[in-house]
């Protein structure tokens, strides 16, 4: 089971439970300072158990609980605004048979000093049952409001994968003037795993053939992949059209995380707007973001747009509708082109936890000689040039190294992801 800020999730009858659920959701009911939870699920088989029983947890506390049934994660955070609690039973991106649940309070996820009063055992002073009541959302109508009605009624593809995202991504591409057609609806009989960053979207590649773009959704309906012109475009790319369009609307402060493509920095400079960059991690962003009461910005890892002004949270199902109304115009083609003309490679290698720092620290030591800056806001990041970067970071859950890396030349890009790991693997031989 991992349990971090960004949600406990485990596969359910193995290393996650209902009694794990209860415990957990009975200790999140101290944090719900408002008395109200909004609770939603994606199409995991387990949903519907969980969720129930997160409800019942939530009422035995006092706490009066309201429903959404099946929705997106984007959903359920911007209802959570206006009940000041919410959580998500889901375990986004991971596969069929995992689940778990996120928590978020005044429309934001838990950070890391909420955190251990969600997991650690806590006594709850007995009070009056909570009620439950169904409830349903204006999220269609809230995020057309921000995209506006589009002209020239674009033609797109979009492939649901089976998930959450049904029922809000093509309805809200309709009600802005798209031309939707709608692939893997249905979790049972979906074509494709439930992570549409680690799959080729060979589907959707073709259903968006003679389109102007598709759009692919996780199980949860947070996480977007564009394909155009035939090509799975990379999560940065998403990202920075998601940008693109917030410049757009006047929107000039982001915040970045560390590991986003350079590209996506430069267009928000160049077209005057501010940025700061932060860790890897949503919920870091976000934090940064209310830190610095910035606008807009997001991660490049995960392709997660995120628009603090409508919510606290990546969102895949927004940014389909921003990136939507740019169709058919000169600029979208500009920065497709531009953002497509940088290349990240993402990779990792297999290191002991004990070892991590240790590693990184021994392998960084040489970056002060090879590149102009180094940065050690999140792991050690080289900076090559001003097109080229190299950043290496320990992962909190797994025995890795993480090695990215960026240029505008891509076998560049992949000789300094190569020789970088290299370099971590003869660290850890020399350390260990």
């Amino acid at each position: 089971m991992k349990k971090t800020i960004s949600g406990i999730r485990g596969i359910f009858g193995d290393d996650l439970n209902l009694k794990d659920v209860l415990e957990f959701c009975n200790n999140f009911s101290s944090l719900a300072k408002s008395g109200k939870c909004v609770i939603g699920k994606d199409t995991r088989p387990s949903g519907s158990m969980i969720k129930d029983t997160a409800s019942a947890a939530l009422m035995k506390n006092g706490i009066d609980v309201f429903d959404l049934g099946t929705v997106p994660t984007p959903v359920v955070f911007r209802e959570a605004r206006k009940y000041g609690a919410g959580i998500v039973v889901s375990s986004s991106h991971n596969p069929i048979q995992w689940n778990g649940l996120k928590f978020i309070i005044e429309g934001r996820g838990i950070n890391e000093s909420e955190l251990p009063q969600i997991i650690e055992k806590q006594e709850i002073p007995k009070t009056k049952i909570g009620s439950e009541q169904q409830v349903s959302s204006s999220y269609i109508e809230d995020a057309a409001k921000i995209i506006g009605k589009l002209e020239n009624k674009p033609q797109v593809a979009v492939d649901l994968g089976g998930g959450a995202a049904k029922g809000f991504a093509p309805e809200l591409l309709e009600s802005i003037g798209c031309q939707v057609q709608v692939i893997n609806e249905d979790l049972e009989g979906s074509t494709r795993g439930p992570d549409p960053t680690a799959d080729s979207l060979s589907d959707l590649v073709l259903a968006s053939s003679g389109k102007e773009i598709g759009f692919a959704f996780d199980l949860d309906g947070d996480r977007l992949v564009v394909v155009r012109n035939g090509k799975k475009q990379t999560p940065d790319v998403t990202l920075g059209l998601g940008v693109a369009k917030s410049l757009e609307l006047g929107y000039k402060k982001f915040v970045l995380s560390i590991d986003t493509s350079v590209s996506v920095e430069k267009y928000i400079k160049e077209n005057g707007g501010t940025v700061q960059r932060t860790k890897v991690g949503e919920a870091n962003v976000i934090e940064q973001m209310i830190k610095d009461d910035a606008q807009a910005g997001g991660e490049g890892s995960s392709g997660g747009f995120i628009l603090p002004e409508f919510n606290y949270c990546r969102e895949g199902i927004l940014t389909s509708g921003l990136i939507s109304s740019m169709l058919g115009t000169v600029k979208f083609d500009e920065v497709l082109n531009f953002m497509e003309s940088y290349y990240q490679i993402r990779d990792k290698t297999a290191i002991d936890a004990q070892f991590h720092d240790k590693v990184i620290e021994k392998t960084s030591s040489t970056f002060s000689n090879d590149y102009s800056e180094v940065i050690t806001l999140d792991g050690v990041k080289g900076i090559i040039d001003e097109n080229s970067w190299v950043l290496i970071r320990k992962s909190n859950t797994e025995d890795i190294i993480r090695v990215s890396a960026e240029s505008n030349d891509e076998t560049k890009a992949k000789q300094i992801v190569k020789d970088t790991i290299q370099l971590v693997n003869q660290s850890y031989e020399q350390i260990r």
